[in-house]
């Protein structure tokens, strides 16, 4: 009685046609600003880190991923022997060397 009923209104022909992809806009310029600042350069670090795995040689003098640096002794397919101290060797994961370090580091500790 006092409330009069509601009708729904057609719609206008000047609607925005456009309406829909603007709403997305941000999430696209979010997802363009979220590659840039954090994926790429992720991804450009992980391509770097098994270039320089496979690159192992036997004499690199390398630190791992837990801090203890070492002399490659052996390097196999997936594997590498790292001696520590004299006649101490420890064997770790390709995986697990995160830094080459110049030719003569270690006599310098």
């Amino acid at each position: 009685m006092l409330i009069s009923p509601a009708y729904a209104q057609a719609a206008g022909a000047a609607a925005d046609p456009t309406g829909g992809i603007m709403g997305f806009l941000p999430i696209i310029l979010m997802f363009v600003v979220l590659w840039f600042l954090m994926i790429r350069p992720q991804m450009k670090r992980a391509k770097e880190h098994k270039t320089m795995v496979e690159a192992l040689a036997k004499g690199d003098e390398v630190v791992t991923q837990g801090g203890v640096a070492g002399r490659i002794v052996k390097v196999g397919d997936n594997f590498v022997s790292v001696e520590v101290a004299p006649n101490v060797e420890i064997t770790l994961q390709r995986q697990a060397v995160s830094t080459v370090l110049p030719k003569g580091t270690l006599k310098a500790l």
